[in-house]
Parts: structure tokens; sequence; C-alpha cells
């Protein structure tokens, strides 16, 4: 199974904190609005569909290619 991993280049007056949030809000939104059934199944109605967590890295020095090769070939955790 492979998590999406989304990636983002930009220049901003705007806290990170705050484009991060900005982000989960918009993409909520929009999802709920496309996917009405996944919040009834698997977020029980909640007002919610993230939360409040985040990870950012920075990669100095590295390709976007680069990047995207280490991701995409890291082992699967051991279940």
């Amino acid at each position: 199974m492979t998590h999406p991993t989304p990636s983002a280049s930009c220049v901003s007056q705007t806290s990170l904190t705050a484009s991060i949030g900005n982000i989960k809000t918009v993409s909520s939104r929009l999802i709920r609005k496309e996917y009405p059934w996944l919040a009834k199944k698997y977020f029980y109605n909640k007002p919610y569909f993230w939360t409040g967590a985040y990870f950012v890295a920075s990669c100095g020095g590295v390709t976007v290619e680069q990047l995207k090769n280490y991701v995409e070939n890291q082992e699967q955790p051991k279940q």
C-alpha cells in the first residue's frame, strides 16, 4: 500500500502553519463534497477530516526526482 506524499514549493507571506491549515481545510471541504459517504462511514460525521498534526521536511540540494525516487523506494513497515 502506498501513501500519498504531496510535495510543494512556494514563497509565501503566510506562515507555514497557516498554509498547512488552509490546505487541510480546503481539501477536507472538497473531499467531503465529492465523497460524502466517506464522512459517514469512516469519520462518523465528525466536523473534522484531518488531525491537527503535520510533518514538514526540508531537502536542500536534492532534486525533486531524487526525492520522489527515495520516497517511492522506501521499505514498507513490517506488520
